[in-house]
């Protein structure tokens, strides 16, 4: 299936390079099963959001 997608250039081509894949198509498909085999019970939306810049957080009004 083609499609389009907007990725980050750099971090693609780091994964390429850590392992070895010659094509986008290859890392990408890797990328996905790798996340897909993550235990169904962790939290990946939490983890994302603590890797988020703290300016792009939430903050509790303190009134």
């Amino acid at each position: 299936m083609k499609m389009t997608m907007s990725i980050d250039e750099a971090l693609l081509k780091r994964v390429m390079k850590l392992t070895g894949f010659t094509t986008k198509t290859e890392a990408v498909n890797f990328a996905l099963k790798e996340a897909e085999r993550v235990d169904p019970n962790y939290d990946l939306m939490a983890l994302r959001i603590a890797e988020l810049p703290a300016a792009t957080t939430k903050k509790s009004d303190s009134r």
